[in-house]
């Protein structure tokens, strides 16, 4: 169990993922000293993923040097994840600074069948509507879990050997 997580309020999931009490589609993607990479646990869209400050704070502005720095790699070595286990062509970034407690960035993949909902970004209220009311199904989170696994191969095979994703 994470120390850093071990003390918080049950109702921060950040804190319940971090610490293990918790767990996402797939488990674990990635994690370092101060970011926690998991599947959206609300949205069965597969590759949509959540980088979570280890931390409490809301804020791009409250992060730390050393912070600043683990996610200046660490979104990068995510989207080639992406990119090179599920194909994901484009994404969409969105940085929620009005979480109760952590600092998110959202890592939403364009899937192709969200071109019937319009362009895009104006069409993202209504695909994450489209995947809340008939995505949420034990197929759409195996497929999810599925893609969190993927990923965290994919992270760990760079890891070993940096030339298993491109630079």
């Amino acid at each position: 169990m994470d120390a850093r997580a071990a003390d918080a309020p049950a109702a921060c999931l950040s804190c319940e993922l971090v610490a293990g009490r918790r767990s996402s589609p797939g488990g674990v993607i990635v994690e370092d000293d101060y970011f926690h990479v998991h599947q959206d646990v609300g949205v069965a869209l597969p590759g949509f993923v959540i980088v979570a400050s280890r931390r409490h704070y809301r804020g791009w502005d409250a992060m730390s040097a050393q912070e600043a720095a683990s996610f200046a790699v660490l979104v990068p070595q995510v989207r080639r994840a992406q990119r090179e286990a599920l194909g994901v062509v484009e994404a969409y970034y969105f940085l929620q600074e009005d979480t109760r407690h952590h600092f998110h960035l959202w890592m939403l993949p364009r899937l192709p069948w969200m071109d019937a909902f319009g362009p895009a970004p104006a069409s993202l209220p209504q695909v994450l509507r489209h995947a809340h009311e008939r995505m949420n199904t034990p197929d759409h989170w195996h497929a999810a879990a599925d893609a969190a696994q993927r990923l965290r191969l994919a992270l760990q095979a760079h890891a070993t050997n940096p030339g298993a994703l491109p630079a």
